[in-house]
């Protein structure tokens, strides 16, 4: 985790003087870096945590990392309002601060303890290398190999191709909201000299509805749960429902060529007259939705290969980012219309999917109590 956080450093210190070279480099390196953060960070959160902590965990995990965009997009808001051009100035004094904040947040990444299951484990490797240290050796190259075949094995599982759907979804619409949503409000010259500023405020209430999504399901958890009686289903509909909303809303109130127009912007009319109040409340819809169903998904696949995490999370990350690449792709071709259709089926189907295992999950899981008993 350190290293790649050291390499995200790198990546937003490029920003500070950019050169064309250098940004695609940056741009491969980081991408190699991101999924071997997110499966550490993965196989982190499920060491520390158990079957009756996980989705506390997962749902504060997701609210701090998420309290980036809030505070990042309410800088920009408040620092750029009314600017039309960004000066070099402006730039590098933003882009310094964030390599400075990266790099203080990835020396954090030393400071995380091992559980003690671990640090026994490793105490009896040490004492074990000490007998047999050209064993070892050899071993280590087969371990890398194993841990590959472990990953391929997981993924041809029927629960993770079950949740390949859902996982899928989170990739898709993690790009319509950090991308796509923002640059359509941006191209919407209905909102006159307000469009741009209206990209930094989307961005902050994304954040908020990230951070009340988070916070409730990893804080209450436990309340939500044990009294309530609401475990990772209810959420994930509940998930579904907000996004559902908030696709018939942009539909209704943004241009349907607002992805596909040029710099100028589109004067085209939506069918309703486009309202930032409703762009607000669909950018914290937005986020609220993101934040159940990946809250959700940490807890159920950290649950269920607590002993596998690593390779586990490996291959949610690696669904997720081929369909984030996939939607950014098509991002700029299609119509509004198009790609609020296929977030909507694929939300849909995801969550169906989510559910068969979750029951399937609870079964076991009952069973196996059962057994012990």
């Amino acid at each position: 985790m350190f290293i790649s956080g050291l390499v995200y450093s790198a990546y937003v210190a490029v920003f500070i003087e950019p050169y064309t070279w250098s940004f695609y480099l940056a741009s491969v390196i980081i991408g190699i870096a991101a999924a071997v953060l997110w499966t550490a960070q993965g196989n982190c959160l499920t060491i520390n945590s158990d079957e009756n902590t996980i989705g506390r965990n997962s749902g504060i995990f997701w609210a701090l990392l998420q309290f980036s965009l809030l505070f990042g997009n309410l800088y920009i808001y408040f620092a750029w309002k009314g600017e039309k051009h960004i000066s070099d100035y402006d730039r590098r004094t933003v882009y310094t601060a964030l390599t400075v904040i990266s790099l203080v947040g990835s020396f954090f990444f030393i400071l995380i303890r091992k559980p003690v299951s671990e640090v026994q484990s490793t105490e009896n490797n040490v004492s074990d290398d000490e007998h047999e240290p050209t064993f070892r050796t050899q071993e280590q190259p087969s371990q890398a190999v194993a841990a590959f075949k472990s990953a391929i094995n997981i993924f041809l599982t029927k629960e993770i191709l079950l949740l390949s759907v859902c996982i899928a979804y989170t990739g898709l619409e993690l790009t319509f909201f950090s991308g796509v949503y923002g640059t359509c409000l941006g191209a919407t010259n209905y909102f006159g000299d307000e469009a741009k500023s209206l990209i930094g405020l989307s961005g902050i209430f994304v954040g908020v509805g990230e951070v009340i999504g988070g916070a409730t399901f990893g804080l209450l958890n436990k309340f939500l749960s044990k009294y309530l009686g609401i475990g990772r289903n209810p959420v994930v509909i509940l998930g579904l429902l907000c996004h559902i909303l908030a696709y018939f809303l942009i539909f209704l109130n943004v241009p349907n060529d607002a992805p596909v127009v040029s710099d100028v912007g589109t004067n085209e009319a939506a069918f309703l007259i486009p309202s930032k109040f409703i762009a607000i409340a669909c950018s914290f819809l937005l986020g609220l939705g993101d934040s159940c169903f990946n809250t959700q998904l940490l807890s159920i696949v950290g649950f269920m290969y607590a002993q596998e995490s690593a390779p586990a999370f490996a291959v949610f990350k690696f669904v997720q980012s081929i369909s984030a690449a996939i939607a950014f792709g098509y991002s700029n071709y299609l119509m509004l219309q198009w790609q609020l259709l296929i977030l909507c089926l694929t939300a849909f189907f995801g969550t169906i999917s989510f559910i068969l295992v979750e029951w399937n999950a609870k079964s076991s899981f009952t069973s196996h109590s059962y057994d012990r008993i």
